[in-house]
């Protein structure tokens, strides 16, 4: 069921009825155009992840500033996606079992949608899938570069998987997918720096056994957020899969605290719009917006607009402390919240609330919001 919007274009911020899903325009825009400007003219394509915002409208705005397609972690984003008029996907993730795999083959008709694996048998299982369909699916080996969670391993057990989907009659092999999700998160720059040099390393040897096997590499994708500089100018990787840096939340800032470019190249973008609702004691306050308001996978949101931290959270509680206590009641009032990650969190809402010089210039459906299959 998806919920009536929270607000209508021409309200007033402050109108916005809460909790709601807040998006700086300015900022957000801000963030965009910097990566875009980022790899213009370096021969590396942009191909942003939007399992970060889940909503067509934001995909197209970035391919609009030239982004060659998108990332999709499930074939139900995928889908909703290409529904709503993209045409250029990557599922960067494996995918399996018949279902998902006659549907993801059926987007084929439709879009360009190619696939990642990293076992042999799913192989055999997306070319049966692909033959049933009747199409060419693209397929690029996912490679382990330090992640420690999918992919296989560099080196010869990556061509030799490149080999086998090569053989198939009704797959291609597109490339390779090699990410390191860790080192976005890395608090301290130079960390970060190792960590995709070591990545690099681990790609460019697995390329160079490629080419000695007679395979090129159209896509050498990865790079996220608080990486994508390194991978950008590797010479190495093509594609870089940004997601995160649209919206900035609270724990990529963390990163800054080591002095961590690029990550604060980007400003916050993205706000959980609260209402407190109880004001029992001159330090203390709880706002209308608790676990079932954002994500806390990353650490509780941070507190803007007054002096405050928000120190627990209950189904639909948000704590406050109050750095400076109030003697005047603060009931109706309302703060943004910056959320601790902002994929899931965007997930647990079907509208961006789009605010510019503090009013509602347009709000957006989370066009791809629940889609786990």
């Amino acid at each position: 069921m998806t919920m009536r919007p929270p607000a209508t274009v021409g309200m007033k911020l402050a109108e916005v009825d809460t909790p709601a899903l807040i998006l700086d325009l300015d900022a957000f825009e801000a963030n965009l155009a910097r990566v875009a400007q980022a790899v213009a003219g370096t021969g590396v394509r942009l191909r942003p992840h939007a399992k970060s915002h889940k909503c067509a409208e934001i995909a197209k705005r970035q391919m609009a500033l030239g982004a060659i397609g998108i990332c999709c972690q499930k074939v139900s984003e995928a889908e909703a996606m290409v529904d709503a008029g993209i045409d250029n996907v990557l599922v960067s993730n494996e995918i399996a079992g018949r279902q998902k795999l006659d549907r993801l083959a059926a987007l084929r008709h439709r879009a360009w949608v190619a696939v990642c694996a990293d076992n042999a048998g799913n192989v055999d299982e997306i070319d049966a899938a692909a033959a049933r369909a009747g199409v060419i699916l693209p397929v690029l080996v996912e490679i382990d570069v330090g992640a420690g969670r999918c992919g296989v391993q560099p080196g010869e057990a990556a061509v030799a998987l490149a080999r086998h989907i090569a053989s198939k009659a009704n797959l291609s092999f597109a490339g390779l997918q090699s990410y390191q999700g860790r080192a976005q998160h890395l608090r301290g720059h130079e960390e970060r720096r190792a960590a995709i040099d070591t990545a690099i390393a681990l790609t460019r040897k697995t390329i160079e056994g490629l080419a000695a096997a007679g395979l090129s590499c159209d896509i050498v994708g990865g790079g996220g957020t608080g990486t994508y500089g390194f991978e950008a100018a590797s010479g190495v990787y093509n594609e870089i899969q940004v997601g995160s840096y649209i919206f900035m939340d609270a724990d990529y800032a963390r990163n800054l605290k080591l002095g961590g470019a690029p990550v604060d190249e980007f400003a916050h973008s993205l706000f959980v719009y609260a209402t407190v609702m109880s004001h029992p004691a001159p330090e203390r306050a709880y706002v209308d917006a608790g676990l079932k308001a954002y994500s806390v996978d990353s650490g509780l949101p941070l507190v803007c607009d007054i002096a405050a931290t928000l120190d627990r959270a209950s189904d639909e509680h948000g704590n406050l402390t109050l750095l400076e206590p109030a003697n005047h009641s603060l009931v109706g009032d309302k703060i943004r919240l910056i959320p601790g990650h902002c994929d899931p969190t965007v997930n647990l809402y079907d509208w961006i609330v789009c605010i510019r010089a503090g009013t509602v210039e347009a709000v957006w459906q989370v066009t791809a919001r629940g889609a786990l299959l």
